[in-house]
Order: structure tokens, then sequence, then C-alpha cells
């Protein structure tokens, strides 16, 4: 880079007075500099003393970053600066700019004052656009000197003319000899503005504390943080946001946005809940310093909270994010238009902000929960006072009137059947906009397996669909709700003690969970009384026990009127079941995981003279080894630590039925023992009991273990697995069946693609040839998975390819068995099995030849060899 730089040796020798004059000027600008104190002092140093000395036409202080590897201007002349009406010079005021180039590395490596002249560096690559910017205002020349501080620079001194070769030597010795106290009155200066701007956190803070700790409602907190936060002047103003009740929304709780002027966005702001888990808010909550954000840069990384877009809209540019959180608690967030951030400032400011509105909301609680109790105490009164279904009516519609113009659209309580439900009570106003479609809604009759209705049952303490979020997701309901311009739909469960008796939707913009649980409470305790009144009913506990254990198992039945295969595995199979299905004989099913088990036991219990029962099963694997006794022969009340209640075991609720015991290689030996007990005496006595109970119960077990190596092993008791074995039907893995393949296969895809939404009209030939060629560890289970897999991979109808895994552990199947055969006669078996596999096609796609990854003709030899006959891979 071209530089003008004078040094010592090619300057005259200073004559004696001429040393004496620099020293005397020396002396005097050391003493004026000691007398600095702030930067209008330096700035009143170099326009009035030095430039009284020598010519130049202004001076900048800039300071280095190295965190950012930049240097920002410090100190400004801005009134004697010929740059100040440059339309940059704002922007220049405002930059950073980088270490790392040209220029300023020669600044950086010169150990004495360097100048340069404008025009030969401004347009070098990566030069700082200020070079450029002075030239334009008609400055020539720039003398740069570095700043030290402990032996590193810490900033540099920037004296500009518009007078080529001002810089004589003189005042380059002069500059030199005055940097250490430059140095020092700049770090000083430094220092000095630290200590004040602590000074005045301080007392920001002291008054805010003092403004703060009178704060007792929303409105004065808002009033004090406006007043504390316009000291900032932030150009946006704040929004404080509460986390909701529902620990996963926000709202606004206090707020001043004065770009705020659109009454629609300002309405929207107000009324908004945002999700936690947004990308930003909980960014926000998970640190705990403040955050600085960008708008646009938040909306291209993917933040679609509508709150980005109103903030865009009234000019924001970059918001600051603080949490608000008393001890471990997160309260909410304070979101803050303010451009440069303070970070122990902000975080004093949230932590009084936290404590005032922790206090808030303690109270506004206490309160709510007052205001609540009363009314639903109020509430009940009118209930208790309810004898027919239309003073019911009209108490509920009068308090609903009252909870937030909540409406209620509908209340339906269970029928004698246990499976329907009935409309009871709904406002026939609320619908005036859609009375057609409600009238066939009404029309249908509604079931507890109903969608919607099983999740409101199945829940603990109701649910809530947002109508907007449901109409998305395609709910034909929520085009009724939507009608009526309210927000949410409330469906909680009716519920007299543990009993469901109904259901009641409730249309509102928003419902505390304490009133809602309350008033429900008090509707069902009515509505009960109510039937009561018109139906005595009376139930007892074990019969309540045994229908609730009936209905579950209802739901999980499935249609098992049709085992698939036909082949002579299976005609084995089906012979045996069909000569003891009709008989009470106790039944043991063996077979590999996914054979289908308990398919085979629920075939023969629907083909038994018990099938007008429901078969219970127990998965003896599932069974925690403490619960085994209680669950299966049942306990009293107070029968052990936790036993509230009777519960009756699956040996009762199987009696004149039959009791499927999956898995029984993996009952305990103390639980077979009690097991054996049941089975020889055909009767129990429930844990905690005195009573013997009677049982007719058939028995039928499945099990994937080798029972008889478990006995020898001590794992089983042999008198147990005899009274079990008494019956065996064994069942074959899938690929002893492999003529089955084909309408399993079938069968499932027309399962899945009903399942699934995916039509597939045919299956390609190659694909059932690669399920044959498959050796299936998983048996018919993996086969229906894998299948299932396919169809959701599958977008053109037809099912071109499965996925078919390696068998890792083919290589050491049979191992003992190989080590005892000669390599002729293992080859021979293998090429045999490959042949039966590919259904005797040789070679082509999905033949032998293509799975032992040899030429067809290579396949041939080998087979004319070894001996290879078709009766071999046809028997």
């Amino acid at each position: 880079m071209k530089k003008t730089k004078l040094s010592e040796s090619n300057l005259p020798a200073p004559s004696m007075a001429g040393l004496e004059q620099e020293r005397s000027i020396l002396l005097e600008l050391g003493n004026d500099i000691t007398r600095v104190r702030d930067k209008n002092d330096l700035i009143v140093l170099f326009k009035k003393r030095i430039k009284g000395l020598f010519y130049f036409t202004h001076t900048i202080v800039t300071l280095i970053d190295y965190k950012d590897e930049i240097y920002v201007p410090f100190l400004l002349d801005n009134e004697g600066s010929p740059i100040r009406s440059h339309p940059r010079y704002q922007e220049m005021v405002k930059s950073h700019f980088s270490l790392n180039e040209p220029f300023i590395q020669t600044v950086l490596e010169a150990e004495e004052p360097v100048s340069f002249l404008l025009e030969d560096i401004m347009d070098k690559p990566q030069s700082p656009a200020f070079l450029r910017v002075n030239y334009e205002e008609g400055v020539r020349e720039i003398l740069m000197t570095r700043l030290m501080k402990e032996g590193k620079p810490m900033g540099f001194i920037h004296i500009y003319s518009d007078k080529p070769g001002s810089f004589s030597s003189e005042f380059r010795s002069i500059i030199k000899g005055i940097i250490p106290q430059l140095s020092s009155a700049v770090s000083n200066i430094i220092k000095n503005e630290e200590l004040l701007d602590k000074e005045k956190e301080k007392s920001f803070l002291l008054d805010f504390s003092s403004d703060i700790v009178t704060v007792r409602t929303k409105e004065e907190l808002a009033r004090a943080v406006r007043t504390s936060l316009g000291k900032l002047n932030p150009p946006g103003g704040f929004v404080i946001r509460r986390i909701n009740e529902d620990q996963t929304t926000m709202s606004p709780y206090v707020y001043d946005l004065q770009k705020a002027q659109d009454p629609k966005i300002v309405s929207a702001l107000e009324q908004a809940r945002y999700l936690i888990n947004d990308g930003l808010q909980n960014r926000v909550l998970n640190n705990s310093i403040p955050l600085l954000f960008n708008i646009d840069r938040e909306i291209q990384r993917g933040i679609t909270s509508p709150y980005l877009q109103y903030w865009k809209q009234m000019g924001f540019k970059d918001i600051v994010g603080i949490r608000l959180r008393n001890g471990e608690t997160n309260l909410g967030i304070l979101f803050l238009d303010i451009g440069e951030i303070n970070v122990q400032l902000l975080q004093g400011i949230c932590a009084q902000i936290s404590i005032a509105m922790a206090n808030i909301l303690a109270h506004e609680q206490i309160n709510k929960k007052q205001e609540e109790q009363a009314f639903l105490l109020n509430f009940s009164n009118d209930i208790t006072q309810s004898r027919t279904k239309l003073d019911l009516q009209n108490a509920i519609f009068r308090v609903l009137d009252k909870t937030m113009q909540t409406k209620l659209a509908m209340l339906r309580v269970i029928d004698d059947d246990g499976f329907h439900l009935s409309p009871f009570m709904f406002d026939g106003t609320l619908f005036d906009k859609a009375q057609t479609y409600y009238g066939k809604s009404l029309a249908n009759r509604v079931t507890i397996e109903e969608t919607y209705t099983a999740q409101v049952l199945a829940s603990k303490d109701g649910l809530v669909f947002n109508v907007e979020e449901e109409l998305k997701t395609g709910n034909t309901y929520a085009k009724l709700w939507q009608t009526t311009g309210l927000r949410n739909m409330y469906a909680l469960p009716l519920r007299v003690g543990d009993k469901s008796i109904g259901t009641i939707w409730l249309l509102a913009n928003r419902l505390s969970q304490l009133l809602l649980k309350g008033i429900c409470a008090q509707i069902a305790v009515a509505v009960a009384n109510i039937q009561a009144n018109e139906k005595l009913l009376a139930y007892k506990k074990q019969l309540e026990v045994e229908n609730d254990y009936l209905k579950e198992q209802i739901k999980t039945i499935y249609n098992f009127s049709e085992i698939i295969g036909n082949g002579d595995q299976m005609q084995k199979v089906y012979r045996l079941m069909s000569l003891v299905a009709d008989s009470n004989t106790t039944v043991m099913v063996s077979g590999e995981t996914g054979t289908g088990k308990e398919l085979i036991g629920r075939a023969i219990h629907n083909a038994s003279p018990r099938r007008d029962k429901l078969m219970v099963k127990v998965n003896c694997a599932a069974l925690p080894a403490n619960l085994i006794e209680s669950e299966l022969f049942g306990h009293e009340k107070g029968a052990f630590t936790g036993a509230i209640d009777r519960r009756i075991g699956k040996f009762e609720l199987a009696n004149n039925s039959t009791l499927f015991l999956d898995e029984i290689g993996e009952l305990p030996l103390e639980a077979q023992a009690k097991l054996l007990r049941v089975i020889q005496e055909r009767e129990l006595e429930r844990i905690g009991g005195k009573q013997t109970i009677k049982i007719d119960v058939r028995l039928i077990a499945a099990t994937n273990r080798n029972l008889e190596e478990e006995v020898k092993a001590g794992r089983f008791r042999s008198d147990l697995y005899f009274r079990l074995n008494v019956f065996p039907i064994s069942l074959p893995p899938l690929r002893d069946r492999l003529e089955d393949i084909e309408a399993l296969t079938h069968f499932f895809v027309k399962k899945h693609s009903r399942n699934t939404g995916r039509r597939i009209r045919k299956i390609a030939p190659k694909v059932i040839q690669q399920l044959r060629s498959y050796t299936w560890p998983g048996n018919v289970r993996e086969l229906e998975h894998l299948l299932e897999r396919s169809i959701l991979l599958t977008t053109d109808g037809i099912l071109q390819d499965v996925y078919i895994p390696r068998n890792m552990n083919s290589e050491k199947q049979d191992e003992a068995d190989l080590l005892n055969r000669s390599l002729e006669e293992v080859e021979r078996s293998y090429i045999i099995e490959a042949l039966k596999r590919c259904s005797g096609k040789i070679s082509g796609a999905g033949g032998a030849a293509e799975i032992l990854k040899i030429p067809g003709n290579t396949l041939h030899s080998k087979m004319k060899k070894l001996g290879i006959s078709k009766s071999d891979y046809f028997a």
C-alpha cells in the first residue's frame, strides 16, 4: 500500500532551538492532557490547543473491539468535521470497521504515526468506506497512530487534512510524544464513562424500585413500567406477556406500543394467545440473559407467530426479549424495542418487574378463586332446588350467561344400553345460522365409540377444541361451531363418582378450569338425580366392575372370523382345532412369536359352546410379579396396602367362559404353584378373603418357549406343564408354509389399504416372489408390519416392491449341523432350499440364480453335477 511516511533518517537534524521548542510544546500539551476528564475536554484539546500549533481539518478517535475484530468511532469532532454534511455521515458514525483489512493492518504494524494520501488507498480492496467519504468532502491526507494500553493497541487517532503534506516531521514528533498521555486520557475517559453509566444505572434502579414497591394492581404496574422504561427511551414501547394457566400459551399482560396505530392490530394483540414453543418465546424463557432478535431474520428462519408480522407492520427492526422469573418459576417475557442492550440494567429492571408481577398474580388468583367459589356456591343453591329437567335447564342457562357469554351447545346422557348417547339438553337458539345442519346432527345417534365422544369420556378433566384449529383438521362439527363466533369448544365428561353418565359441550372464548369443573360436577349430580327420579336403577359393585371390564374388551375385539392359510401345515392345525373346540379340554398353543397363537385361541373359543361370553385374556409376561396373584384371583378391600376396594380376578370374570393365558412360560414359579391349585380344585379364594369361589373356566395357554426344556431347566413346574399340555397345537412358522404367503399378502394389503387410506389396485408378481424367498424370523406379524410399511411407501396404487430386511444371524443358524456335513451336501441342500423359495424358478427376475448371485448357466451345471431334479424342490 502506497503511503507517505517521514522518518528521522531522512530529515535534517533539528537545531537546539528547535528541540527546546518541541520540549516546551510537549510539556504544555502534557499538562493540558492531564486535565482531560471527558470527551469534550479531548475535543477542545485538539480543536484549540493542537490546531493552534499545526494545520489539520479534524480529528476522531476509534476504539478496538478484539472480540468481534472491529474498530468503532468513539470521539467525533461533529462541529469541525467537513464530512458532517455528507449523506453517509450518520452511517459512518454507526459503522463497525474490520481489523482484518490492509489499511488498518499497516497502522497496527507501524511503531510511530503513519500518513496516507487518500487517493492512493481509498479504492483499494477492503479499504474502509470513511476514506472515500472524507475524500469526497475535500480531505486529501490522513495521519494515523495507535493508542496503547498495557502494551496492546486499544484504538487509533485519526487526523485529517485537506492539504497534502500538512503533516510535518515536527507535527509527527509532537503526536508521537503525546501518544502515551493521549492513550491514558482516552482510557480514563472510558473508565469515567463506565462509572457514570453504573451510577446512572444504580440511580435508575433505585428510582424504579421506589416506584414499583407501591404497585398493587396490573394498572399500577403498567404505569410504573411505562414511566421507568420511558427514561430508556425505547422508540417503540414495550409489552409484557404472561404465561397462561394452560402453561402452553402466553398473552399480553401490560403493554405500551407507541407505534400500534391500527385499531385492528391493537385488538389482535390484546386478545392474542401465543404458543410458548414457537421458536422464539421459548428461547427467551430458556436464557438467563436478554436476547436481541432481528424481526426480518426471525421471519426468514420460519417463525410463523403472527406477532412478528404485527411488529414488522409497526416498523420495528430489532426487539430485545428478557424472561420474567420469580425464583425458579417463569412468569412471562418483557419485549422491548430498544437499540442497545445493557444486560445488567435490563436484568435489574426485570427482577423488579418479576417480583411485582408475582405478587399481583398471586392476589389476582386469590380474588379469582374467591369469586369463583362464591359463584359456585350460588349455582349449587340453584341446582339443589331443581326437581325437573326444565328447572335444571333454566338454572344452567342462567349461570352460563354469567360466565363470559358461555353457551350450552349440547348435553348428552348415556342410554341404558351403555353404548348410545341421547340429547338431554341444548340451547336451541345457539345455531340459528346453521339450523339445517344442526337438525341433521341432532338426528344422528351418537355412541361412546364416536371419535370425539370417546376422547372426551377417556379424558380426566375434559378437552378444549380450538374452533380454528379444528377447522384445519377437517372436523365437521367445527363448521357448526364457527357459526357462533366463539373461539373454543369445551367438552367434559359428566361423572358421578367414577361413573360416566354423559358429556357436556360448552362454547366460550375462555373459561376458568376451576369454574368449569365445579359447574360440571354440579350438573352431573343434578342430571343423575333427575334420571334417578325418572327410573330407579340399582347397580351392585361387582356388576359394575364386570360391566366396565366387558366394555373395555368389546372395544379391543378384532374380526377373527377368518384365519388366512390353506396349506398342508395349516390344514393340520384346523383339524386339531375342530377336534377340540366343542370340548372343555385345556389346550396348549405353541409356536414362535408372530405365528398367531392368540388368533387360534379366539377361534377355538368362538367355535365352542362358550362363544356367547367373552374370552378373557391375561398376558402373563406383562404382569408385575407382585400383582400377578391379584390379577388372576382378585383381592378383598384392605387385603394389602393400596387395596382400597374389592377387585374381581380374571378367573372369576372368565367363569363359564374361556381364559386365555398368553406367554404362560413367563409366569414366576410361585404363581405357577397357585395357578396349579386353582386348575386342579376348580375353586379359588381372593387375596385377603375367606370365601371359596367355585369356577368353571376353560383354559387355553400359549407360549413361544419350549416348555419341556423349561421344565428340565427348573424354570417351569412339570405338574403344571402336564395339566396345561392336555391337547397341544403347534403352529408352524411362516417359512414352513410358503404356500400361504400369497393369500396372507392379499389379506394384509386389503386391510392396511383401508386403514391407511391408500388404494392398492395391484400387487406386482415379483413382490410375491420376494416374500416367498425370505426366511421370516418374525412370522406372520413380521409379514403384516412389512406390508403396512410398503403400502405407506407406495404412491401409484401398485405395490411394486417390499423392503426385505437382511437376516444378520442367518449364518449362525444350524451351525452345528453344517459342521457335521460335507461341503457338497451343504451346497446341494442350500440350492434346493433356494429353488423351493422361488417355486422352482431357476433364472430370471426372482429366480434362484438371482438369490444365489450366480449366472443361470452356472446354476444349471451345479444342479446337474449335484443330481438335483424337480422332485427335490417340488416335493
